[in-house]
């Protein structure tokens, strides 16, 4: 099965939710500095989203070209990560809405891990489709940022409803910023499998 469609189509839902979740920003009819102020818990819940969902584009990128083809279950898998991201743009705009409470902070935090565990869902899917020892199970390897980041979205749940809203959203943050370092292992393996492909094409001219 061709992976193109899926590509576009998440492509396209994932510009889509970037632009509502932009539209969440309101533009002030009063023209003070003051106007502009008040709207800061928007604006910083909306670039931590931003941030999120570019990381999950990138991710998903690479994570693609990475593939030879894709399955049904791959389908049901990628439907199943962009209907959680797609849920970004309303626990972003009640985070920001209601300026980083206790209970948005949580369901904000929520809605990270459940994207995240089904980002780790296609990941296997993908796998499982190319067989034992592929690129993609190789890129993963140990995949220590994919497991780490569950659990500092569960402490972070666990710090905005029993400690202070704020330590959960700096946990959430710092698990973005882990996730902006550069990871070249998915890239390693598209390279690594062109070059094979090469390989195999100048072998068969001989």
């Amino acid at each position: 099965m061709e992976k193109n469609r899926l590509e576009a189509f998440s492509d396209g839902v994932i510009a889509i939710i970037i632009t509502i979740m932009v539209l969440e920003l309101k533009v002030p009819h009063d023209d003070s500095f003051q106007a502009l102020v008040t709207l800061w818990p928007v604006f910083v819940s909306y670039v931590l989203s931003f941030l999120y969902v570019g990381i999950y584009w990138n991710n998903h990128h690479h994570l693609m070209q990475a593939a030879h083809t894709v399955s049904g279950g791959v389908l049901w898998a990628n439907l199943h990560l962009l209907f959680w991201l797609s849920l970004l743009p309303f626990s972003t705009g009640w985070l920001g809405e209601n300026h980083f409470s206790r209970l948005p902070m949580v369901l904000y935090g929520l809605n990270l891990l459940l994207a995240a565990l089904a980002y780790y869902v296609l990941q296997l899917q993908l796998s499982s489709v190319h067989g034992p020892g592929n690129a993609i199970e190789q890129a993963l390897g140990r995949d220590v940022k994919g497991k780490a980041s569950p659990l500092i979205y569960v402490a972070g749940m666990a710090a905005a409803w029993w400690v202070q809203p704020w330590l959960g959203f700096a946990a959430f943050a710092a698990a973005a910023l882990i996730w902006l370092v550069p990871d070249r292992r998915m890239e390693q393996a598209v390279s690594q499998r062109h070059a094979a492909e090469r390989s195999t094409g100048a072998d068969s001219e001989r």
